[in-house]
C-alpha cells in the first residue's frame, strides 16, 4: 500500500479529496429546476458550451454524452476558437452561450463576453463559475443572463483544476441532462468517489516514461482531461496523450514505448465495452513492457456507472488527478504550482492580448 500521508501538505491533494463533501453539500444546496425553466423560456435553437482548456473539455464531455437528445442542438465551442474568429461563429446567431470558468477572469472568457456584446448582444448567457468575484459572475450582460456560482471551495488554490472541473460538469449535467434527484445523485457520486480515492492512490505506478488515457464517447474527452492533468502536474516531464479507443490504432499508438502507462476508461454500454476489451487485450499482447490498466465497469478498478458514462467522467478523471499529484511530488515539483520559477504557465492564463471585435 502506497503511503500518501506526505501529500497532505499540498493544497491540490486536499482539493481532490474534498470533492465528495463538496458534491454532497452542493447537491443539497442547488436546485436545477429554476435554471431549466429559464433555459426553456429562451426558446433557442442551439446551446453552446464554452470555455478554455479544462473548461472546454467540460463542454466536449457534455455534448458527446447528451448528443441525440431532443431539444436545441448542443455544440462545444471553445473560447479559444470563438475569440480568434468571432464573426465565423456569431454572425446572425442567437444561441444560449454557456460559459465555464474557474476564475471567470481568463482572457478568453472576457473576450467571449466582448464578442457577444458586439455581435450577438441579445443572445442569452448562462455562466457557471467558481469565483463570485470574477467577470463571469459580475459583468453585466446586454441580454438575458443567469449566473450559477459554485461553492467557494471549488475555486481551487492549486494550479490544476480538480474540484472546479468536476463540480462545474456535474452542475451542467443537472441542468441539461434529463431531470433527476440531484441531491441523491450527488450523494451517490460522493460515496463512490470516497471509495475510489484510496484505491486510485494504491494503484498508481511509479513514474512512467509516458502516459496514455483512452475512452469512448464522453469518456474519450474525459481521457483528454486526464492526460492534461498529468501533463500539467508533472510540468511536462511525463509526456501524456489521449485518444478514443478506436482512434488510437490510427497512428497515435506509435506513442507507446517500453515503460508507458496506458489507462483505458471503460464504458457501461455493451457495444463500446467490446471494442474497449479488444484494445486492452491487444495492447497487453503488443506492449508487454508497458502497463495497461482499465477503469470502469468490471475493470481493474471497478466503477459501476449507474448514471451512465457522462456522469461517471469525474470519477474516471479523479484517477489522473491522484496519479498526477503522486508523480509530481515524486519528481520534486511544487504540486500546487509545478511551473513556479519558470514563468511559462500560470493558474489563470494571461499574456493574451485581446483585439476589438467589429460589429
Amino acid at each position: 500500500m502506497r503511503n500518501t500521508a506526505a501529500l497532505d501538505r499540498w493544497n491540490t491533494w486536499g482539493e481532490i479529496h474534498a470533492q465528495p463533501a463538496i458534491w454532497s453539500a452542493w447537491g443539497d444546496a442547488f436546485d436545477p429546476t429554476p435554471v431549466r425553466d429559464w433555459i426553456a423560456a429562451q426558446q433557442v435553437d442551439e446551446i453552446w458550451f464554452c470555455g478554455a482548456g479544462t473548461s472546454a473539455f467540460i463542454g466536449d464531455i457534455i455534448v458527446s454524452g447528451l448528443e441525440g437528445q431532443s431539444g436545441p442542438r448542443l455544440r462545444s465551442v471553445p473560447t479559444t476558437d470563438l475569440v480568434s474568429r468571432p464573426q465565423a461563429f456569431l454572425s446572425g446567431k442567437r444561441p444560449l452561450v454557456v460559459s465555464f470558468g474557474r476564475s471567470g477572469n481568463s482572457t478568453e472568457s472576457i473576450g467571449t463576453l466582448d464578442a457577444l456584446d458586439a455581435l450577438a448582444p441579445m443572445a442569452p448567457r448562462l455562466h457557471i463559475t467558481c469565483n463570485s468575484g470574477g467577470a463571469l459572475a459580475q459583468r453585466p450582460s446586454t441580454g438575458p443572463s443567469k449566473v450559477i456560482v459554485l461553492p467557494s471551495e471549488t475555486h481551487d488554490v492549486g494550479f490544476a483544476m480538480t474540484s472546479s472541473f468536476s463540480t462545474m460538469l456535474l452542475t451542467a449535467l443537472a441542468v441539461f441532462d434529463a431531470p433527476c434527484d440531484f441531491a441523491a445523485r450527488m450523494d451517490a457520486m460522493a460515496i463512490e468517489l470516497t471509495r475510489l480515492l484510496p484505491l486510485l492512490g494504491a494503484a498508481t505506478a511509479d513514474i512512467p516514461a509516458r502516459s496514455v488515457y483512452l475512452g469512448t464517447g464522453p469518456l474519450a474527452y474525459a481521457a483528454r482531461e486526464a492526460a492534461l492533468k498529468v501533463l500539467e502536474l508533472t510540468a511536462g516531464q511525463t509526456p501524456a496523450l489521449s485518444d478514443s479507443v478506436l482512434g488510437f490504432r490510427h497512428g497515435p499508438k506509435s506513442f507507446v514505448m517500453d515503460g508507458t502507462n496506458i489507462t483505458v476508461f471503460l464504458s457501461p454500454q455493451s457495444v463500446a465495452q467490446a471494442y474497449e476489451a479488444d484494445l486492452v487485450a491487444e495492447l497487453r499482447a503488443q506492449f508487454p513492457a508497458a502497463t495497461v490498466s482499465s477503469i470502469g465497469p468490471d475493470g481493474d478498478i471497478d466503477i459501476a456507472m449507474p448514471f451512465g458514462p457522462t456522469w461517471a467522467a469525474p470519477l474516471c478523471v479523479a484517477a489522473s488527478q491522484v496519479t498526477g499529484v503522486i508523480w509530481s511530488d515524486a519528481l520534486g515539483l511544487n504540486v500546487d504550482n509545478p511551473f513556479v520559477g519558470q514563468g511559462t504557465l500560470s493558474r489563470v492564463v494571461d499574456g493574451v492580448k485581446l483585439y476589438p471585435v467589429a460589429p
